[in-house]
């Protein structure tokens, strides 16, 4: 099976909300296609977010990412974060995340952005060896901390 991955755009917000829906229902969250749409349609509009849409052959939807700018202060350059990446079902062990992977990699050199970071859960083991496939190492002595910012405070 042949992958193409190309920068998504509003005409292919029908597909991509589908597999947001179904990526976030992963992370156990509830569906809600309407509110992913909505969210992603702003994301595109906005262009504050790079996704990347992988298509077969015959066109299905296959996977996405979806990318986010940010800078880093101590290295002085341009950051993108890796926040989602989700293959279909019926299209893993395909190489639709490695081919996402180089979209994200190649999209990056070509605007100038001098690193990728990604997150993943501990008990996400193929999707770790994925990455140390590629090449994406691990972070030894930091920790990720997080905080909940309740917008009633």
């Amino acid at each position: 099976m042949s992958i193409h991955v190309t920068t998504a755009t509003q005409e292919d917000l029908p597909d991509v909300a589908v597999l947001f829906d179904r990526y976030r229902v992963f992370y156990r969250q509830s569906s809600d296609l309407a509110s992913g749409r909505a969210f992603l349609e702003t994301r595109l509009a906005q262009g504050d977010s790079l996704i990347l849409l992988a298509r077969t052959n015959e066109g299905a939807a296959a996977g996405f990412t979806q990318i986010y700018p940010t800078f880093s202060s101590v290295r002085m350059a341009r950051l993108w974060i890796l926040n989602d990446l989700y293959v279909d079902a019926p299209y893993r062990q395909q190489g639709v995340a490695s081919a996402l992977l180089d979209g994200a990699v190649k999209s990056a050199q070509a605007r100038g952005v001098g690193m990728l970071l990604l997150e993943t859960e501990d008990s996400n083991i193929t999707a770790q060896r994925l990455y140390q496939k590629h090449g994406w190492t691990s972070v030894n002595g930091t920790r990720h901390y997080e905080l909940s910012v309740d917008s009633g405070r």
